[in-house]
């Protein structure tokens, strides 16, 4: 059985974001050493309840039913590609094709039957 394992939020402006989320939840953020804009963000103590995200700058600007206007889960799966195929078979479709996390994995993300659009990620800690 596959778990989500994180969450992501898209942001036109990272900096209002932070500061939105900081003050109204505590949440800490901390910028990614990685080469593109990303933030860790931590909210609450390892071993507690709850799982932890990352925010990143808006790939898309928002127009129309393009751009994520939403939290995007990511669900951890062992083999991306076959998630892939599997999930349009049932009639999802693809909405960020596969691409490299450098050191972190593979990630995709799917619209499902509903519209609705969530990540998988198989860890890879070679990609690039």
């Amino acid at each position: 059985m596959s778990r989500v394992v994180h969450f992501e939020i898209h942001a036109t402006e990272p900096d209002r974001a932070v500061t939105f989320y900081t003050e109204l939840f505590g949440w800490k953020f901390d910028k990614w050493a990685g080469p593109m804009d990303y933030w860790l963000i931590t909210t609450g103590p390892d071993g507690t309840r709850g799982i932890n995200g990352g925010m990143i700058r808006r790939p898309h600007p928002l127009a129309g039913n393009d751009g994520v206007i939403a939290y995007v889960c990511t669900v951890d799966v062992k083999d991306l590609d076959q998630s892939l195929a599997k999930g349009q078979t049932l009639g999802g479709t693809v909405a960020l094709p596969k691409m490299p996390i450098p050191g972190m994995g593979w990630l995709a993300y799917l619209k499902d039957t509903e519209g609705n659009v969530f990540g998988m990620m198989q860890p890879d800690p070679t990609a690039a």
